[in-house]
């Protein structure tokens, strides 16, 4: 039988409840942004995440650790979201374990990507600077526009990388990396082009028609 392939689920809800998060999707989702946001090595752990997440949900830390285990292990690792980053010295326990030491983990480039792409994200301006720093991208001025948008309109400039996280998700794109805005055009099914269309016509308006515009776009905000 042919093992099945590790599947990022941050955007997988239920059959019947399709605004509604699975238990796997928030678990991933925690796990990425616990990652993005925690920069000491002993925050990093299994335990710590698991601990974390059980925190923030009134639950036990233990009947989390198993699902942190295996999202790590087989999900997040093998698609080089996460990766290791070193091993904490043990001083207690059984005495391979304290040679081996406890892992501790990392964002990768595809895992900044992710990160980007989930609106619980913290800090969401350090993660794009580090994300373009360290990323193949194919269009080298994506960067330059990209850091613009994020400053002037971040939900729209976040909702990009949502939309292309989210077909990673469902298979309508093969790789995370390199970023390709060419296979993103092709994949968003022209979700920007009433945006680029109202940006083209408000460029044309004279200052006191811009005005009345952004007036009337000011009520739904």
């Amino acid at each position: 039988m042919k093992p099945t392939s590790p599947k990022l689920s941050v955007f997988e809800t239920f059959k019947t409840k399709q605004q509604q998060l699975t238990g796997e999707a928030k678990r991933q989702r925690h796990i990425i942004c616990h990652l993005a946001r925690e920069e000491s090595s002993t925050l990093m752990t299994r335990t710590a995440i698991a601990q974390d997440i059980a925190e923030k949900n009134n639950l036990l830390w233990k009947n989390i650790y198993s699902g942190v285990f295996r999202d790590l292990d087989e999900v997040l690792i093998p698609l080089e979201i996460v990766s290791e980053a070193g091993r904490l010295p043990l001083k207690r326990g059984p005495k391979a374990l304290q040679e081996k030491g406890i892992p501790h983990y990392q964002l990768t480039a595809k895992g900044l990507l992710v990160a980007l792409s989930i609106e619980e994200s913290d800090n969401k301006s350090s993660i794009l600077n580090k994300f373009l720093s360290e990323s193949e991208i194919k269009e080298k001025e994506f960067a330059h526009v990209v850091s613009t948008l994020a400053k002037i309109s971040p939900k729209f400039t976040y909702s990009m990388f949502e939309i292309y996280v989210k077909a990673f998700c469902e298979g309508k794109l093969k790789n995370l990396l390199p970023f390709s805005v060419l296979e993103f055009q092709k994949i968003s099914q022209n979700a920007f082009a009433a945006q680029n269309e109202l940006l083209n016509g408000f460029m044309t308006l004279p200052k006191t028609r811009k005005a009345d515009i952004l007036n009337f776009f000011a009520k739904f905000t």
